[in-house]
């Protein structure tokens, strides 16, 4: 159905007994034009945007448990373009532009809020950086505001200025930066795919490649039984290496945990998304009035939904440098989402050297701000056999190659790795 205010109208006079269903539960079909593996926010933009761009319908996406149950409802939301290399300027802003736009594109409330991003600098040295990266983003067409300390006191005078070990000295600020609720986003693009007629199927692990006597993929092997397809795809996020072995795939991406965090409901508080120079800690507030927050990844590979207390603490610590009156403030829930992190901390979107095979993985940090942009350059590689421009850069061999974009994007500072 269409949402609007008359829709709204019409379901509240009828007591909401008429709401009809986001999208379609489909039953698979025996083949498709292009089949989606992962059913997160990138495979669902994905079948989106062949829907709507490349006229491409014969579409399904297969997801192993529910439409965002994975890394897409595991997020603290956070969307941003503030990134400072070639290849990653480029297809971060195309994403923001995207948001922008998505919930008139899509007919659905993803609560996109431009509250700002500031990542905050506690030295000169970082300072300097950050005024690199802010001309970089200015010269691309990018917002970018590099404040001085009175400036971020006026905005935030809540943290702790005085603090001798990590003096807050200002900040680089993105005003187009913020938030967008993570699950919406999903249920949008599941509603208007399938208003297009792609075929969402939940509960539908893929188990096996079906291959040619060229060794071309010709289908999924799945537990719904098998499902052919003229092209496969393939984003699933932390479970990357695990589908790609299925193909006897080796990716250059090890899946590690990255927590995040909610607090009870506060009194309004903290204006923007704030992320911490000094460590690795970034936080901004819901509507329900809960601090949301995270940190770094746990340093081992794992493929559990869950983390541990070292990193929890570690990130709390950052938390209480910036601001120690949280220290009263309750955590109320914790949760766990397996990141694919790439060896340059960039992602990959290409295909495979298995004919009919695409890979679209490696996102680490930057899979949920990444979301819109992902699904139209995956689309258009899908639709056309050839990158798109702006994710030119994000290929397979260039580990082999040397071309690498080494800029991880993780909270205040990227470092080099």
């Amino acid at each position: 159905m269409k949402y609007s205010i008359f829709s709204l109208a019409r379901a509240a006079l009828s007591g909401h007994k008429n709401w009809q269903r986001t999208w379609r539960d489909a039953t698979p079909k025996d083949r498709y034009d292009v089949v989606i593996i992962g059913g997160g926010g990138h495979g669902l933009a994905t079948a989106w945007f062949l829907a709507s761009e490349y006229g491409i319908r014969n579409v399904a996406v297969l997801e192993k448990g529910w439409i965002g149950s994975g890394n897409a409802g595991r997020n603290t939301t956070i969307i941003r373009s503030n990134y400072g290399l070639p290849g990653n300027t480029g297809f971060y802003e195309l994403s923001m532009k995207l948001w922008e736009r998505m919930e008139q594109d899509l007919n659905y409330n993803a609560m996109v809020s431009q509250r700002g991003v500031i990542n905050l600098y506690h030295s000169d040295a970082q300072r300097d950086a950050y005024a690199r990266r802010g001309n970089t983003m200015r010269i691309n067409g990018i917002d970018a505001e590099l404040l001085d300390l009175a400036a971020v006191k006026k905005m935030m005078p809540f943290l702790n200025f005085d603090n001798a070990r990590f003096p807050v000295q200002g900040g680089l600020l993105q005003r187009r930066g913020g938030t967008a609720r993570h699950d919406a986003v999903v249920w949008g693009y599941a509603h208007a795919a399938s208003g297009l007629g792609v075929d969402i199927i939940q509960n539908c692990e893929v188990t096996g490649f079906v291959r040619d006597a060229n060794g071309k993929v010709t289908g999924v092997e799945t537990s719904r039984g098998r499902i052919g397809a003229g092209k496969v795809g393939m984003a699933v996020a932390g479970s990357s290496s695990r589908v790609a072995d299925m193909a006897g795939l080796r990716l250059p991406i090890e899946s590690h945990v990255l927590q995040a965090f909610v607090s009870e409901a506060i009194k309004p508080l903290i204006p923007n998304v704030m992320t911490f120079g000094a460590g690795h800690f970034y936080v901004s507030q819901s509507d329900k009035g809960g601090l949301v927050f995270g940190g770094d990844i746990d340093g081992y590979n794992s493929y559990a939904q869950r983390g541990n207390l070292p990193v929890m603490e570690d990130v709390c610590e950052g938390g209480m440098a910036l601001m120690p009156m949280i220290g009263r403030v309750r955590l109320l829930r914790q949760w766990g989402g397996i990141m694919d992190m790439s060896m340059d901390g960039s992602p990959i979107i290409d295909k495979t050297p298995v004919d009919g095979l695409y890979l679209n993985a490696g996102w680490c940090y930057g899979g949920f701000k990444a979301t819109p942009g992902s699904g139209f350059v995956f689309a258009h590689l899908l639709a056309r056999d050839t990158p798109h421009e702006e994710a030119a850069r994000f290929r397979l061999d260039r580990f082999r190659t040397g071309a690498m974009i080494d800029e991880k994007g993780q909270g205040a500072q990227p470092n080099l790795h």
